[in-house]
C-alpha cells in the first residue's frame, strides 16, 4: 500500500502540477495541430513490476503520449459530429472523479437526484413533455439500443410475450427506416433483431428524410405483429428532418413503436426558426440525444428519453437481494444498460447552472452560421461543389476532382494540421463532411479552415 499513500501525501502537489497542464492543453488547443494522422503505438514495454508513482507516470505521459494527442476539443475538429468541454464541464469533470460516487441505486447520496434534476432540466431546455422519463447513457449508440429494446419489449406484448422475461423466440417483429444512423443499425444487431431485418423506406427527393407515403404502404403491407419504425431528427449527412407528426399518426394506427433518433438535431428546438423542423416529436415512444456532441461535456455522454417508463423498467431492470437497497427514488440500473453507473449528471448540471438555456441557444445558433459561412464559401468557389444545401451544422462538399482523388485531398487537408473533416457520401457521389458544434469555434476558425481549402485547391 506504501505506493498509494505516498501518492496519496502528495496529492495537493500532484493535482497542482497536472490541473497546469491540463488548463495549459486547453488554451493551446487552438494552435496546436488538430489531428495526429501517423499517430504511432504506444511504447513497446512490460508491465512494471514496481510502480514508480503518479509523478513519475505522468512524466511517461507528458514525453510518450500527450504528443500524439488530437485537438478534438478545439475550434477547427470538424470531423463526425465532436462538441468540445465547457470550462464549466471539464471542471464537473474533475469532480466526478474525485468523489466517485456509482449512480446505479439511490439511497446513499444526492446523485441519483440530481440525475432526476438534470432530466428535468434537459426537457425544459428541449422543449419535452415533462412526463416523459429519462436516463443518462454513454452516449447516442446505449441510448438507440434501448429504444430498440424498448420497441422490441413492446412489439413483443403485442404479441402477448414478455421478451425481456422470456426471449425473443419466434416473435413476428419488423424494423422499418429510411436514413437509419449506423448506431441504429448497431442496436438492431445487439438487440437480436439483425441489421439486414430492416425494411428499407425510401426518402424524399434529394433527401436523406422519410417519404411517409412510402412508409404508410409498408406499414399497411406488413404481416409482422410487431413493429418498431426508427426516424430521424437530423440525420447524420444531409441533416434532414422526418415528418414526425406524419410518423406519429401511422404508428399509431399500426400500432408500432415510434423511435426518434434526434442524436444532434434535437438541439434545433434551440433555434427559434428551425423549432418546427421537430413538430410532433413529443408524440414519440422514445429519443435519443447526445450530451457530449451540442452540450459540450466531455465524453462519454447520452440522453434516452420515453413516454413509456414502465415498459424500460421491464426491458432494464435488474434484481438480486444485494440490490436491494429500498427507498422510493428510481434505480437508473433499473432504465440503462449499466448497473455501475458514472456520475455523469454532474457535467450537465454545473454546465446548464453555469450556463443556461441561452448560453445553449446562442451556441446552436452561432454554430449553424458558421456552418452556412463554410457553405457560402465552398458554393462560390471554382475548386469546391456544395452537394446539398446547409440547413443546421453540416456541409457536405466535394473538390471538383476526380472522385477517386477525393480521399487523398482530404488526407491533405486534414494534414495541413489546421482542421480535420471526414469522407461521407451524398446521392452515391465520395465527399468530405464537416460538423460544426463546439463552443470554441469562431468565424476566424472558419476563415482557416477556407484559406486551406483555397490553397489546396490552386
Amino acid at each position: 500500500m506504501e505506493p498509494f499513500v505516498t501518492d496519496f501525501s502528495a496529492l495537493p502537489q500532484l493535482s497542482e502540477h497536472i490541473a497546469r497542464w491540463c488548463t495549459q492543453f486547453q488554451q493551446n488547443l487552438a494552435e496546436r495541430p488538430v489531428a495526429n494522422l501517423d499517430t504511432p503505438l504506444p511504447p513497446n514495454q512490460d508491465l512494471p513490476e514496481r510502480g514508480a508513482g503518479t509523478l513519475a507516470a505522468f512524466s511517461a505521459f507528458e514525453r510518450g503520449l500527450a504528443p500524439f494527442l488530437s485537438a478534438s476539443a478545439g475550434p477547427r475538429y470538424l470531423g463526425f459530429v465532436t462538441g468540445g468541454v465547457t470550462p464549466a464541464a471539464m471542471l464537473a469533470d474533475w469532480i466526478v472523479a474525485a468523489i466517485d460516487q456509482n449512480v446505479s441505486s439511490p439511497g446513499d447520496s444526492i446523485s441519483s437526484g440530481v440525475e432526476l434534476q438534470v432530466l428535468a432540466w434537459l426537457r425544459q431546455l428541449l422543449d419535452l413533455p415533462q412526463d416523459f422519463a429519462g436516463v443518462l447513457t454513454s452516449g447516442a449508440t446505449a441510448a438507440n439500443l434501448l429504444g430498440v429494446i424498448c420497441g422490441r419489449q413492446f412489439a413483443g406484448l403485442q404479441q402477448g410475450r414478455d421478451i425481456a422475461q422470456d426471449g425473443i423466440g419466434d416473435a413476428a417483429i419488423q424494423v422499418f427506416a429510411a436514413t437509419p444512423h449506423a448506431s441504429a443499425l448497431k442496436a438492431l444487431s445487439l438487440a437480436g433483431l439483425g441489421r439486414a431485418s430492416t425494411v428499407q423506406i425510401a426518402c424524399r427527393a434529394d433527401s436523406e428524410a422519410m417519404d411517409t407515403q412510402a412508409l404508410a404502404a409498408a406499414l399497411a403491407a406488413s404481416q409482422a405483429l410487431g413493429k418498431i419504425v426508427i426516424a430521424s431528427a437530423g440525420t447524420v449527412t444531409g441533416t434532414d428532418f422526418d415528418e414526425l407528426r406524419a410518423i406519429a399518426a401511422l404508428c399509431r394506427q399500426h400500432q408500432a413503436w415510434l423511435h426518434v433518433d434526434g442524436a444532434f438535431g434535437l438541439f434545433s428546438r434551440l433555434s427559434p426558426a428551425r423549432h418546427a423542423w421537430t413538430d410532433g416529436i413529443e408524440l414519440a415512444d422514445s429519443i435519443t440525444c447526445d450530451g457530449h456532441k451540442w452540450l459540450n461535456v466531455p465524453y462519454d455522454c447520452g440522453l434516452f428519453f420515453t413516454r413509456h417508463p414502465q415498459i424500460l423498467q421491464q426491458a432494464c431492470s435488474v434484481a438480486a437481494p444485494y440490490l436491494d437497497v429500498g427507498g422510493d427514488q428510481i434505480s437508473f440500473m433499473d432504465r440503462g444498460i449499466e448497473n455501475s453507473r458514472r456520475f455523469r449528471a454532474l457535467p450537465l448540471w454545473l454546465s446548464l447552472q453555469a450556463y443556461g438555456r441561452q448560453g445553449f441557444a446562442d451556441l446552436v445558433e452561432g454554430n449553424c452560421n458558421q456552418a452556412r459561412q463554410l457553405a457560402d464559401w465552398i458554393a462560390q468557389s471554382d475548386g469546391y461543389e456544395l452537394l446539398h444545401p446547409c440547413q443546421l451544422n453540416v456541409v457536405v462538399f466535394r473538390p471538383k476532382i476526380d472522385s477517386h482523388l477525393i480521399k487523398p485531398r482530404l488526407q491533405q487537408i486534414n494534414r495541413s494540421g489546421k482542421v480535420f473533416m471526414t469522407p461521407g457520401a451524398w446521392r452515391g457521389q465520395t465527399a468530405i463532411r464537416a460538423a460544426f458544434s463546439n463552443w470554441r469555434t469562431s468565424e476566424q476558425d472558419v476563415a482557416i479552415v477556407c484559406q486551406v481549402l483555397q490553397e489546396l485547391s490552386a
